[in-house]
């Protein structure tokens, strides 16, 4: 049955509480490790993160999780009742087992069985499964796999992912919070049916498609180092489709809890790093190749590589003799008729495009009356994989198409379409590709789609093959491809010719192109696709993507993690292990016991959140500042990148603060001081080469300003669209190092901007300065805290550390470097938001009004 923690996280995740009768039922049962037993029914909330009989040197495991187990499931025919199974030789899951190499990794599969299994059978059906073929069966009843797979996985979630918006409910479906909540429970079975055999410290988990989307949320809650990879086989849509999803932040941050994300192409993964950008405000980087978010101190990387076929498996597929004997009944059907044969391989679902391709064809006929006779297009419509009103419309559709154009253009022993729209052994689809002149793909919008690649392995046969087709062995193999633009194999196949499914003429031309093409090119494009296709295999993608995730995860031993957040907000934060969150009992105990202090604070980001439209200090700011200045122990120093006539206005309050502005270029002690320079007075003669630059890229970037400081230029793109204004800063970024190439200033990107100021300056000199003026004046400080927010602060953060060891500070002096987030930083401590940093300071000046009132 469904663990006692699933009501409560579905009730977070979805506002309600549904229940389900039928899933008071128990799930058998799995042997994990010898002479343990793993019961589902144990509290999950105990985070399974160690199993003291786990080996160092056991070779790898890796738990495969898909929909549906590569397994075949069928009754005996004796009448017993008893199950036969065997591997599904076509699953994609089994051909990557190949990959991943036998001798050095072990392979356990978790997924759906096709075939419904009865309750009573269940437990001997998981036994046999798992000790046979190591799989793990998940059993989910018929009314919640129906509501999950039909409803909300191919109904909402793939018509989404295919760019189909339901703007009507006849349009893909609406969203439905009841399937929605079948999706997570059923995405929470997986995970307890994976906590069974797992042994988190050591075991790899790889989870396939947008079937299992919240999974990783559920497995990084059990536990928070496990080692998950997710690969998503379908298209990811743009951020303008994907944010229609009304829990479209769930499922982005269900992901995140992977370590590696896969994607078959670079705009699947841009659309996904875009809507990661726009709704939750992560950035991604790039370093030596390697693409990865920053997400609560952990980086979950991205991969980008397309799947490829079983080269083994089809090559041996070509090799029976039902596929020769095939082979030579399909010659002389078509070639020992002088006729040419295309071909379309596609499911039957609307976005596989075939009645876009027979009207193509239908429009190749009427434009090119030559062909009429010759050609013949082979149309193999794949049984749906979904059901449903659509479904049966495209059914209709072809047929209809297929009839009139046959009517139209056929005569007695020829029809110029071929349908066959019943399913085919996979050696009969390797004939016809064998046979096949040139092969069309026109699906309106596909994940990947492997047909181009068995086509051209196939059509570069072998011997026996080559041989009934009146072909030398010597004879360089031709193909032809014409495939959509809007596939995820277009970007590989450099030598097909690519077309907009929906233009029909240019589908026709391209068709037409095809079949006139001289047989050199042919040869030529062929080689060239063959060449790829058979290098980059299902093994190298398995391979590839296998050693990527061991690379992400390499640290994960090093690394102090722990979850937080509700539902399916879920998330771990994996910081340093010295790295902590500031303890206010702890400083204030500091703060009492301590004589001397030196206070150091950022503004914009720490006192003052970044969101904020009124910048300026509120009274209650400017309250708990005065009350820390008042006490004759502190010094306190306000450090901004603000110009100094802004800070000085907006602190005129505030008789005893410190300030500095321009990143410390500026520094006054107190307000009726002078201002002094931490550096020589910078020649500020570059602005009029900087400055014009900077107003081109605000002219052409909607919703960005310049801000024109004293030492300073600043280009701040914090109101314009994310991904264009971080694209500009980037251009605008080399722009400005290659005019100011000569000139004595640093330019620098920070959150939302890009900053030009003199060379040398930075917000330690203030730090530096501060403490030089104490050891000036004899006096060592024996408290010092310094809180900032971002990158500019690690400055001061590096000079009040790297002082413990200087004799500007007291040798046994408290020194607290806090940064606002849990990010990577050069402080020690952090807390959460501003919120915690203004009640931290309200603490300290609550001690300091109490010690004054003594």
């Amino acid at each position: 049955m469904v663990s006692r923690s699933y009501s409560n996280l579905l009730e977070l995740a979805s506002g309600e509480s549904p229940s389900f009768e039928r899933m008071n039922r128990r799930i058998p049962r799995i042997m994990t490790v010898a002479g343990i037993m793993s019961d589902i029914d144990d509290d999950p909330s105990e985070s399974v993160c160690s199993d003291p009989s786990s080996s160092s040197g056991q070779m790898y495991r890796i738990i495969i999780v898909a929909n549906q187990l590569p397994i075949r499931a069928q009754r005996k025919s004796d009448g017993s009742k008893s199950w036969i199974f065997s591997w599904d030789e076509n699953s994609l899951l089994l051909q990557l087992k190949d990959g991943l190499g036998d001798d050095e990794i072990e392979v356990i599969y978790v997924g759906c069985l096709k075939e419904e299994v009865h309750l009573s059978e269940q437990e001997e059906v998981s036994q046999i499964l798992l000790e046979t073929f190591k799989c793990v069966p998940t059993f989910l009843p018929p009314d919640l796999f129906s509501r999950y797979y039909h409803g909300f996985c191919k109904q909402q979630l793939w018509p989404l992912f295919h760019y189909m918006l339901p703007l009507s409910p006849d349009l893909g479906g609406r969203f439905n919070r009841s399937l929605w909540q079948a999706y997570v429970s059923v995405n929470k079975i997986f995970a307890d049916r994976i906590m069974e055999v797992i042994n988190p410290e050591d075991d790899f988990v790889w989870v396939h498609d947008y079937h299992l989307m919240v999974l990783p949320t559920f497995l990084r809650k059990r536990c928070n180092k496990v080692k998950l990879g997710f690969f998503l086989h379908s298209p990811f849509p743009s951020s303008e489709i994907y944010k229609t999803l009304p829990i479209r932040e769930e499922l982005l941050r269900a992901l995140l809890n992977s370590d590696l994300i896969g994607f078959h192409t670079f705009d699947y993964a841009r659309h996904f790093l875009s809507c990661c950008s726009r709704m939750l405000g992560l950035s991604y980087e790039s370093k030596r190749g390697y693409m990865g978010i920053e997400y609560c101190g952990r980086t979950v990387s991205i991969k980008i590589l397309p799947v490829g076929i079983h080269m083994g498996q089809l090559q041996s597929v070509l090799s029976l003799p039902e596929t020769e004997a095939k082979v030579k009944e399909l010659i002389k059907q078509f070639c020992d008729q002088d006729r040419i044969m295309l071909l379309g391989v596609d499911d039957m679902d609307i976005f596989k495009g075939i009645s876009l391709k027979l009207l193509a064809m239908e429009q190749l006929l009427v434009q090119h009356p030559e062909w009429q006779g010759k050609i013949v297009l082979v149309q193999i419509a794949n049984p749906a994989r979904g059901k449903g009103k659509d479904v049966k419309e495209v059914q209709a559709e072809t047929h209809a198409v297929v009839k009139r154009i046959n009517e139209t253009f056929g005569k007695p022993g020829y029809d110029p379409i071929v349908l066959i729209d019943a399913p085919l052994k996979f050696y009969e689809k390797v004939a016809y590709y064998v046979v096949a002149e040139c092969c069309l793909v026109t699906a309106v919008r596909d994940g990947m789609n492997l047909i181009p690649y068995e086509y051209i392995i196939s059509r570069q046969g072998n011997d026996r093959l080559n041989k009934l087709l009146g072909q030398e062995p010597s004879t360089p193999k031709k193909s032809m491809l014409v495939i959509s633009e809007f596939i995820g194999c277009s970007p590989s196949l450099s030598g097909a010719i690519r077309v907009n499914p929906w233009n029909i003429d240019a589908v026709a031309d391209a068709m037409d192109y095809a079949l006139e093409m001289a047989d050199p090119e042919k040869q030529l494009r062929h080689e060239k696709h063959y060449r790829y296709v058979s290098t980059h295999d299902v093994g190298y993608w398995a391979r590839s993507f296998f050693q990527d995730l061991e690379r992400t995860c390499r640290n994960h031993s090093r690394r102090r993690c722990w979850g937080i957040g509700f539902g399916l907000s879920f998330r771990v934060v994996a910081l340093d292990p010295n790295f902590k969150k500031l303890s206010m009992e702890r400083i204030v105990s500091a703060y009492k016991r301590t004589t001397t202090r030196a206070i150091l604070l950022d503004y914009d980001g720490t006192l003052m959140p970044q969101a904020s439209i009124d910048k300026s200090p509120s009274s209650k700011s400017i309250g708990i500042i005065n009350s820390l200045c008042r006490d004759k122990n502190n010094i306190v120093f306000l450090v901004s990148a603000r110009s100094r006539k802004k800070v000085a206005e907006w602190f005129s309050p505030c008789m005893r603060l410190g300030l500095a502005a321009e990143h410390g270029y500026f520094l006054r002690l107190m307000r009726d001081a002078e201002w002094e320079i931490c550096v020589p007075v910078a020649d500020t003669t570059w602005k009029q080469i900087a400055e014009p630059v900077m107003q081109l890229y605000t002219e052409t970037t909607d919703g960005s300003t310049v801000e024109d400081k004293e030492t300073a230029l600043v280009w701040c793109y914090e109101d314009a669209d994310p991904d264009f204004g971080s694209c500009q800063a980037k251009e605008l970024l080399d722009h400005l190092e290659s005019v100011l190439a000569n000139e004595p200033v640093t330019v620098k990107s920070g959150q939302n901007m890009v900053e030009v100021k003199p060379q040398g300056v930075s917000k330690g000199l203030v730090a530096k300065r501060l403490l030089s003026i104490m050891q000036e004046n004899e006096i060592s400080p024996d408290f010092v805290l310094c809180i900032g927010d971002d990158r500019s602060d690690d400055d001061m953060f590096e000079v009040i550390t790297t002082s413990m060891t200087a004799p500007t500070i007291t040798q046994n002096a408290e020194v607290f470097a806090c940064t606002v987030g849990q990010k990577p930083s050069k402080a020690k401590y952090y807390l959460d938001d501003t919120a915690e940093i203004v009640r931290l300071m309200q603490g300290l000046a609550s001690v300091s009004e109490q010690t004054l009132t003594e």
